[in-house]
């Protein structure tokens, strides 16, 4: 289960992104979420990811 709360949720992501996966489609792929999903709460509180970095910025 992943946060409900977009704060909560950027912290989550960026910190299994930082230590458990290259990249964010695997990240979502291995955790069954929806990305689209994931991707518009962050832009929400005006976040979008960054592959370069391989985190939300």
């Amino acid at each position: 289960m992943i946060p409900d709360d977009p704060v909560m949720l950027l912290s989550y992501v960026n910190t299994q992104l930082r230590d458990f996966y290259p990249d964010f489609a695997g990240f979502c792929a291995e955790k069954g979420i929806d990305p689209e999903a994931v991707t518009e709460k962050l832009r929400s509180i005006d976040y979008e990811y960054d592959s370069r970095l391989n985190r939300f910025v």
